[in-house]
């Protein structure tokens, strides 16, 4: 890059740092000051995804239009005196499994690519309520399947803290988004830690609330009994007033909790945790567990924290949870086998026709061949099978039950502690290309996530510093009983504001300026 070019990005970078640098809660404020208009705001992030977004590639569609469209309309209904949401006129990104009325939903997948929904999903039916510009569609590893966001066929995205690195996975291309500045807020999913794990090891804030808390109605399906829609951010209370516009009731999706939202914007205040009971999951902590020795000092270290806060530390054992990376590689493909197979070239989706007279079945393998990625196929092809004729009760149905004896861990560790804590993923970011030959390597990162999906309780990655070995994010994750989600920000803000005293900030205070890639 010649230094022309390094002068005029460095320029570039001052001019949109003071606004994209703020918090949610901060913009929020200011916008309602007066102080700061919605334009002003969504523009800087417009203008900051042009500049690094070819570097970084969180976005796989940016509506600029939009966005700005929204903007302006937040601006004049204050200038009115409207009374306007909390977060209206604050950016917003979505992973792109969420269906967007006439912006192209791909699910990170060539199968469709040129899939523009008819519809808006719920949670995007809220952003747009809650009059959130929408700067676009994040990047993801296809249909959900992935830990590193390698497996997008649109290509990878790189991790703001160092480019030769992935961000996590499925939902890199968010946790990327936030951690780079692109966006104060992004909307992610989690099946199997998706939201969780790549918050951890790009130095973010990423919850999965309890299943069916937030509508999954509009989001393209993996495996329904364990996807989650959540929020990401840089701080915990950026991320509980995402939370609170997202989640609620929907009549449209069957699985949707008809319960009162916890009150998660509240919790996120805490400062004092006297008398909280903590639980640290023998099962998913400690270097005898493959956990990297800077992530585990820093999961101590965080611990030490949360002592001094007043909580009561507690080791506790969920015997279970060894089998619970077997169990989900079981389920998740099984159901994805099953939400895969509308993916015909009949109905929709991308459709390839061999040359001559092919038949039907011929049509659907090529579609189906050119369509989907390797990934997805692997999984694919585990799942048909375990739920094959003869095979489903050895398989399938055997996994269920030991996801039953998952649940009642968490049941028996939740009699004895208020949250579980541990660290959210073994160890800090790996380099893009470490682990796409070794699928097994590839799982091993979502070990200390998965037993929540399969139980279906709350779990949020909260930053806890960096590595000593590689000054990479590490990040404590938090688990509490269905329901009390409030209890997560309650921990994670106040074990942030305590780590920030100790470290003298930020708990990580940003990533590394980006060098502009030519």
């Amino acid at each position: 890059m010649s230094d022309h070019t390094t002068q005029a990005a460095s320029a570039a970078g001052a001019a949109d740092a003071d606004l994209t640098r703020l918090t949610a809660v901060e913009m929020a404020d200011r916008l309602a000051a007066g102080t700061l208009t919605s334009v002003e705001l969504t523009q800087a992030h417009l203008d900051r995804i042009e500049r690094l977004d070819p570097t970084v590639h969180a976005f796989l569609l940016v509506d600029a239009e939009g966005a700005l469209a929204t903007a302006r309309e937040v601006d004049a209904a204050r200038a009115a005196g409207e009374e306007l949401p909390r977060l209206a006129g604050v950016p917003v990104a979505v992973k792109d499994i969420a269906c967007t009325q006439g912006l192209t939903t791909t699910a990170g997948s060539r199968m469709l690519e040129d899939f523009v929904p008819p519809y808006d999903a719920t949670i995007v039916t809220r952003l747009r309520d809650a009059r959130m510009p929408i700067l676009g569609k994040t990047n993801m590893d296809e249909f959900a399947m992935g830990s590193s966001t390698e497996h997008s066929a649109f290509g990878p995205t790189r991790n703001p803290w160092d480019l030769d690195r992935i961000p996590g996975g499925s939902g890199g291309g968010s946790s990327a988004a936030v951690a780079a500045y692109l966006a104060p807020l992004a909307i992610g999913s989690d099946t199997g830690g998706s939201i969780r794990q790549p918050a951890a090891v790009t130095g973010t804030v990423g919850t999965k609330p309890t299943y069916g808390a937030v509508s999954r109605y509009g989001i393209i399906a993996l495996a329904s009994s364990l996807d989650q829609i959540g929020p990401c951010a840089r701080t915990v209370a950026d991320a509980a007033l995402l939370h609170e516009v997202i989640a609620g009731h929907d009549p449209m999706d069957s699985t949707s909790v008809d319960a009162p939202v916890p009150d998660v914007v509240g919790a996120a205040g805490t400062t004092d945790l006297a008398g909280l009971r903590v639980g640290v999951v023998r099962e998913i902590s400690g270097s005898d567990q493959g956990f990297q020795p800077g992530v585990q000092a820093r999961f101590e270290e965080a611990l030490d924290a949360l002592r001094d806060l007043g909580a009561e530390i507690t080791e506790v054992s969920c015997p279970h949870f060894a089998y619970a990376m077997a169990a989900y590689y079981l389920i998740l493909p099984s159901e994805a086998s099953s939400n895969l197979a509308r993916y015909d070239a009949m109905r929709y989706g991308l459709r390839v026709t061999p040359d001559g007279s092919p038949s039907a079945e011929q049509v659907m393998g090529a579609s189906r061949d050119a369509g989907f990625g390797d990934e997805v196929k692997r999984r694919i092809i585990l799942g048909t099978y375990a739920l094959s004729s003869g095979y489903y009760d050895a398989y399938y149905g055997q996994a269920q039950k030991v996801r039953t004896l998952i649940a009642r861990d968490f049941e028996a560790a939740f009699d004895q502690v208020d949250v579980l804590v541990s660290p959210t993923s073994p160890t800090t970011a790996f380099r893009i290309g470490d682990k796409t030959e070794d699928p097994m390597a590839m799982y091993l990162n979502d070990i200390a996530t998965i037993p929540a999906n399969l139980a279906g309780v709350p779990g949020m990655s909260v930053p806890s510093g960096t590595a000593d070995e590689d000054g990479l994010p590490t990040g404590l994750q938090v688990l509490a009983p269905a329901m009390q989600d409030q209890r997560l920000y309650a921990v994670g803000a106040a074990l942030e504001a305590r780590l920030r005293e100790r470290q003298g900030g930020y708990v990580i205070e940003q990533a590394p300026e980006i060098e502009v890639r030519a």
